[in-house]
């Protein structure tokens, strides 16, 4: 059995991990020396490399003085919470990094909890010391206080602590050491990481931790070996969650080094490699020996909390911009989507619409944005909580939100939390002029307010949240204050009008932007909606006058993002998507239908 160390890298969001990943793939001579790397190697997709952040973990490997070491790159975001406590059940020991600055964050307190709970002891590394506001030595006292917190052991308080920066590539076993390279980290982790437990005489277990496609060999399960040996060609027993047991025969068996993948004719215990043969193959399930089957625990998946219908796009001009419109495309993407994605899941509700299930906001932006990029063409509604029964109360997800904010804004930021049915539990001040807020909220309370929670801090704010347990209805939760300018004309729009527009409100649009009836053209001042006339042109005559025709002056617009337009919009509007624009608009088109729909519904509430 050759000696392997399986690790996995937590932190919060842009704490450094993937990044720290890259210096260590450069330093172990995974890479030969000719070789150009990009940065952040290990964020595979565009929408990662243009965010920074991780969406989907991602493991590699690397040699280093004869040992294999297994390292899985994790998300940071709350919403890929789910894909992280499945990671390190397949780890013996994490890297947990922590920003010398920032310190302990949210999502720190949720990844650590997980990782103490499996009986990990983490080896902490505090990276980013090169900042000038960096204190590491408190940073390392707050470790500690979380871990006791967390009801951590003798042992696992007793943590290895590595001071880092990852972006210049070195590590140290204490601060007045010599800035060299990661040498450090890589002999920590040899000598704290435990060996993997099990044998390889005994009957095969191994138990699959996230999902891959390929279009020729289908369905590919990344896997971790705990008991026994798998080789290609070799038939063996997958039993399902559901206690289902197929048998089937391993057409690929494929190994990780670098950012290679190489096919092996046989993997052993402690070893993480991918598995391809198995239409059914799902997250949590294990394949074992057919003789004697020993199936490992399944695992438990978070169910979602969010979810969002996905349409046809069916307004004046859909089809001018992409390529896939039919229902039957998007049904088709969807289900590839589910296929790798298994926090995710979506129904049929009617003629060409789709309620797509997801754990957060971004999760299901980023896959709005995906089947953007490829070519489709879709419209999108207002996110909705998903809520459950339990003994005749209605039940809806709860939040832990953690907010650091200026000290001049706090005042604000609890005000507009208030009418959003939030509760605070938490307010410390963090130095520095900052102060730290944490709330518990409803799931309800922060869709669309990310945008305002910006502005209120002139940017300067960070908000994070993650789950926290569903608990009964609060009641109903304040919304956009704001009303929207809405088009009543085809056609192209004029400088002229908006110019003559922009006192009523933001506009969305500018001079030569194709709307329609019905389209969402800015934010009206007041609350209610605005039917207006972007396409009125100047009405020209002979007669000329002196200052009648200085030139006009328009505010440039608010470009409309994704998640932007996706946290703007209230339950009567859609969002269109078009690999070129994303569009705002009312759900009924028709001003008429619209206004008796309105009175309908105030007549219902009275």
């Amino acid at each position: 059995m050759r000696d392997i160390r399986n690790i996995a890298v937590i932190a919060h969001v842009d704490h450094g991990k993937t990044t720290l990943v890259d210096e260590l793939l450069k330093q172990s001579g995974t890479f030969a020396a000719h070789q150009e790397v990009d940065e952040r190697v290990m964020d595979s997709n565009d929408i990662e490399k243009e965010r920074g952040i991780t969406i989907l973990s991602k493991n590699t490997a690397i040699d280093y003085e004869g040992v294999r070491i297994n390292i899985i790159d994790t998300p940071g975001h709350a919403d890929f919470g789910g894909e992280v406590e499945r990671v390190l059940k397949m780890v013996d020991s994490v890297l947990l990094l922590v920003d010398a600055q920032e310190g302990v964050m949210p999502q720190t307190k949720f990844v650590v909890k997980k990782a103490l709970q499996l009986g990990h002891r983490p080896i902490v590394v505090v990276n980013k010391i090169d900042k000038p506001a960096g204190e590491p030595d408190r940073v390392v006292d707050e470790v500690f206080d979380l871990f006791d917190q967390m009801g951590a052991t003798e042992e696992q308080l007793e943590f290895p602590v590595i001071y880092a920066a990852a972006r210049d590539g070195y590590a140290m076993h204490a601060l007045e050491d010599e800035k060299k390279d990661l040498q450090p980290l890589f002999q920590t982790i040899l000598t704290e990481v435990p060996k993997p437990k099990g044998s390889e005489e005994e009957g095969l277990q191994l138990q699959v931790f996230t999902l891959d496609y390929d279009n020729f060999i289908g369905k590919i399960g990344i896997a971790r070996i705990f008991n026994g040996t798998i080789s290609q060609g070799e038939t063996v027993l997958l039993c399902k969650a559901d206690g289902e047991k197929v048998k089937g025969r391993v057409t690929k068996l494929i190994g990780f080094k670098g950012l290679e993948r190489i096919e092996v004719p046989k993997a052993g215990a402690g070893d993480i490699c991918a598995v391809a043969g198995f239409e059914t193959i799902d997250v949590g399930d294990s394949l074992c020996d057919p003789a004697n089957p020993m199936p490992l625990d399944p695992m438990h998946i978070e169910e979602p909390t969010l979810s969002v219908t996905f349409a046809v796009n069916d307004s004046p001009l859909a089809g001018t911009e992409g390529k896939f419109v039919t229902s039957n495309k998007i049904d088709e993407r969807l289900a590839a989507e589910m296929n790798t994605n298994i926090a995710m899941n979506y129904e049929q509700i009617g003629e060409g619409k789709f309620k797509v299930n997801g754990r957060g906001e971004l999760q299901i932006t980023i896959l709005a944005e995906n089947m953007r990029r490829e070519g489709f063409e879709f419209s999108i509604g207002r996110p909705e909580v998903i809520t459950r029964e339990e003994n005749g109360v209605t039940m809806e997800p709860f939040e832990h939100l953690v907010i650091d904010t200026p000290d001049d804004y706090s005042g604000t930021i609890i005000e507009k939390l208030g009418k959003r049915k939030a509760n605070m539990t938490n307010m410390v001040p963090m130095g520095a002029g900052f102060t730290r807020l944490e709330f518990e909220i409803p799931a309800r309370g922060l869709i669309g307010i990310r945008t305002e929670f910006l502005t209120d801090t002139k940017g300067e704010g960070v908000m994070n949240h993650s789950f926290l347990e569903f608990r009964p209805h609060s009641g109903t939760v304040e919304s956009r204050k704001y009303g929207a300018l809405v088009s009543m004309e085809n056609g192209e729009a004029l400088g002229y009008s908006i110019f003559n527009l922009q006192d009523r409100g933001v506009m969305y649009i500018k001079p030569q932007d194709k709307v329609y009836n019905g389209m969402v053209i800015g934010e009206h001042a007041k609350s209610n909606d605005l039917d207006v006339n972007p396409i009125k042109g100047k009405q020209l005559t002979n007669v000329r006058s002196s200052g009648a025709d200085d030139a006009i002056k328009l505010v440039p617009p608010r470009v409309m993002s994704l998640e932007n337009a996706l946290e703007w919009i209230e339950d009567d509007e859609l969002v269109e998507v078009t690999p070129l624009s994303v569009r705002v608009r009312k759900r009924e088109l028709d001003p008429t239908v619209r206004k008796r729909a309105a009175k309908k519904a105030k007549y219902a509430d009275e």
